[in-house]
């Protein structure tokens, strides 16, 4: 059995303000010769930085990088934190539930892997009608979760309809302790909304 642990499909009280929401995924823009990482402000202080996996991921990133650059995370919330598991967000309703308005497909690489605390992640709901459920949702990873991987133990690709496949394009550089140090949260059950980010800015330098 397929267990999907990471995108919940459940309803708060939360009140959601208008959102952004596109037909189609973005197309490709992003120079996959530089090197890219998210910068996340958060409302209440504290700052982490991603280095986004532009080369192992690029379909990934550049579906990120351009979220992020249209200000589509900013206000949002990690909405489900669970210790020593992840924090995801991604999500302006705050519930789980939401998407930018389309779906994109898995995207793995043998080694972009969950296979230690930091890691970047996309929340998804497993395939369906054989597709990839990817949006706008991720989570970042408090320990490896190796069986979140879209490849078993022997580097072979798993069967993504039958067991969970999540698709790796980034780790946490600096700011960690600002991670761990989220509110332990369950949308189904909270009575306030998770941390909020302020912003997530995007920046480039050129590859080694």
């Amino acid at each position: 059995m397929a267990l999907f642990l990471i995108y919940v499909s459940c309803e708060t009280s939360q009140e959601s303000s208008e959102v952004k929401s596109y037909a189609n995924p973005p197309a490709m823009a992003i120079d996959t010769t530089k090197d890219f990482f998210a910068v996340f402000e958060m409302e209440e202080g504290g700052r982490f930085t991603i280095d986004l996996y532009e080369k192992l991921a690029p379909i990934t990133v550049n579906n990120f990088v351009f979220l992020a650059n249209e200000n589509y995370y900013n206000g949002t919330t990690f909405h489900r934190v669970i210790d020593g598991f992840m924090a995801q967000g991604g999500d302006p309703s705050g519930t789980g539930s939401g998407s930018p308005g389309y779906y994109f497909e898995n995207e793995f690489h043998v080694d972009a892997r969950h296979d230690a605390a930091g890691v970047l992640s996309m929340a998804n709901k497993g395939l369906v009608d054989g597709k990839g459920t990817n949006g706008s949702q991720f989570f970042i990873t408090f320990s490896a979760t190796e069986f979140l991987d879209g490849f078993d133990v022997n580097d072979q690709p798993k069967d993504c309809a039958l067991d969970s496949c999540h698709s790796v394009f980034g780790k946490v550089v600096s700011g960690m302790d600002v991670v761990t140090g989220l509110s332990i949260r369950d949308p189904g059950s909270a009575t306030k909304p998770g941390d909020a980010i302020k912003t997530v800015t995007i920046t480039t330098r050129e590859s080694n």
